[in-house]
């Protein structure tokens, strides 16, 4: 069963409703003093990383500390504040070290407790006067579409660090994607503001997020068995229960071994979905299914929730407005009124569950058929290719559930020619040049099948209507091949900026969706 056309059109917005769709100054300000300690540690790291002496607690400060560096308007300033205060604590120990090893006398070494940013950084009062005054200084001496290739390349070293960080969690270390995170953001450094040699840095990057993405999935089918189509219900069960929110299904995994005989049943939502899609986690009788509608409206997804809710590591969800009591986080970086589970220490969640009402009589919903098995589609696109006549390929990629695209992609998918062979992953439209996979959340089986299809060497075109976590990198990386259009929806302000959104359409063609019969035109012309 297809998801519902109650879920197809649904609106709703966490973001919209509450009327505040940006960063608030005091919070860019917080984010500007982080950027700044993120790019001095980067100096020293990257040189003693090289060397083999930079330490693992140093390298895991970093990366934390650098996934919640943007893109992260949950990230309110308590949260902030703690991630500046743990760069600040390690600054001096890898500049003292790097002195040591390269037998220098480093001047923010010799004087750092001495310097601005150790003394203005002792309160939120005086660490936001110090961001202020940065963001003064940046205005007046970088260029604007060089400060905006600075942001790209925050965002892309961001997605790379959590794709470290989750890789590391099955114990696989790559070394190579750190040191390409950190040459990122040191590339920030720099008083040479070189925009072709930004742009290919920046095309490193998204190249190396890419490879992560396709290590994590090799990962993950070594350990969980290989991605197939599953049925997932968002029927409700009487019982006690716990939320489990994000991406990382290692992390659910752990939680699911935690609730084993406890009487709890366990629910997924947003992202965490894809974990119905691989064999493992059908042993575990108590995941009962989805629960609500995913990161933009999870406000009445949590509200509604009856038993508490784990925010997975660098989890990206509208928290603010929440009560607190049952929210519970194994992330590094927190929110204030969050709790900390430690050392995977689920027995506060435990307590909370059996406290909480939990679902008294349940209630049936539908089922969703999702997932994907990747040699059967390529397989099948390879048929259709062979059978038919095509010299043109368009994809349509996952589907933002706040933002109303059906009747646009509905009126583009019949102005196409019948000689475009059109593969989505978002909306299904009966038609003879028409695949449709529900690969649901599932960004990495856009890029996966996006790269085979490419082997055809026809023409493509990319629609991305989602923006997430990874869509920089991913929009960014398809660049990298020659003649490939992309074209992008408008994202909330919060997400991208419309001077970023502007900068990606002048510098890398990133395109706009327009009118569907003027897109539908341009590709045909193509």
């Amino acid at each position: 069963m297809l998801m519902s056309e109650n879920f197809d059109n649904l609106q709703y917005n966490s973001c919209v409703s509450r009327g505040i769709c940006s960063v608030n100054p005091r919070t860019s300000a917080l984010q500007n003093v982080l950027g700044l300690y993120l790019h001095l540690c980067a100096k020293y790291c990257l040189k003693l990383f090289e060397r083999d002496k930079l330490d693992d607690r140093v390298k895991n400060v970093v990366l934390n500390t650098t996934a919640i560096s943007v893109l992260n308007p949950e990230c309110n300033e308590h949260c902030y504040m703690e991630a500046i205060y743990s760069l600040k604590d390690i600054l001096p120990e890898i500049i003292k070290t790097y002195n040591v090893i390269y037998e220098e006398t480093d001047f923010e070494g010799e004087n750092i407790y001495n310097s601005d940013i150790f003394k203005k950084c002792t309160n939120i009062i005086d660490t936001i006067k110090l961001g202020e005054a940065i963001f003064r200084e940046t205005v007046s001496k970088i260029p604007e579409k060089i400060r905006d290739l600075y942001k790209i390349i925050l965002i892309i070293a961001k997605s790379i660090s959590i794709n470290i960080l989750d890789l590391e969690s099955y114990d696989c270390i790559n070394k190579t994607a750190f040191k390409t995170m950190l040459s990122l953001i040191n590339s920030m450094n720099s008083e040479n503001f070189d925009e072709e040699k930004l742009k290919t840095l920046i095309h490193e990057g998204a190249q190396c997020n890419t490879n992560l993405m396709e290590e994590l999935h090799r990962v993950q089918e070594n350990q969980y068995g290989e991605q197939g189509v599953y049925e997932v219900s968002y029927t409700t069960t009487p019982s006690k229960a716990v939320l489990v929110v994000g991406s990382n299904i290692k992390e659910l995994e752990i939680i699911l071994k935690a609730m084993q005989n406890k009487g709890i049943d366990v629910y997924t939502h947003d992202e965490m979905m894809l974990a119905h899609t691989f064999p493992k986690f059908k042993e575990y009788k108590i995941l009962k299914g989805q629960f609500g509608y995913g990161v933009e409206n999870c406000l009445i997804d949590f509200a509604t929730f009856p038993g508490p809710i784990i925010l997975t590591k660098h989890s990206l969800h509208n928290i603010e407005n929440l009560y607190r009591g049952r929210l519970f986080t194994t992330d590094l970086n927190f929110y204030k009124g969050v709790i900390k589970i430690n050392d995977n220490n689920f027995q506060p969640v435990i307590d909370s569950a059996n406290e909480s009402k939990g679902f008294k009589k349940g209630k049936i919903c539908e089922t969703v058929e999702i997932g994907y098995n990747y040699k059967e589609c390529i397989e099948s696109i390879d048929i259709k290719i062979k059978a038919g006549n095509y010299k043109k390929f368009v994809v349509i990629g996952l589907k933002e559930y706040s933002h109303n695209q059906k009747e646009y992609f509905e009126k583009f998918v019949r102005l196409l020619n019948k000689d475009i062979l059109i593969i989505s992953f978002s909306y299904n439209f009966e038609r003879e040049n028409f695949m449709y996979f529900n690969t649901c959340f599932d960004s990495y089986a856009v890029v996966r099948i996006f790269k085979h299809i490419l082997s055809h060497n026809l023409s493509a075109s990319i629609f991305l209507p989602k923006c997430g976590r990874n869509t920089i990198a991913e929009m960014l990386d398809f660049k990298r091949y020659q003649g490939v259009n992309v074209f992008t929806d408008e994202c909330e302000p919060v997400v991208i900026n419309p001077s970023l959104m502007n900068t990606l359409r002048e510098v890398f063609e990133i395109k706009p969706f327009g009118s569907a019969r003027k897109d539908a035109e341009f590709i045909n012309n193509l």
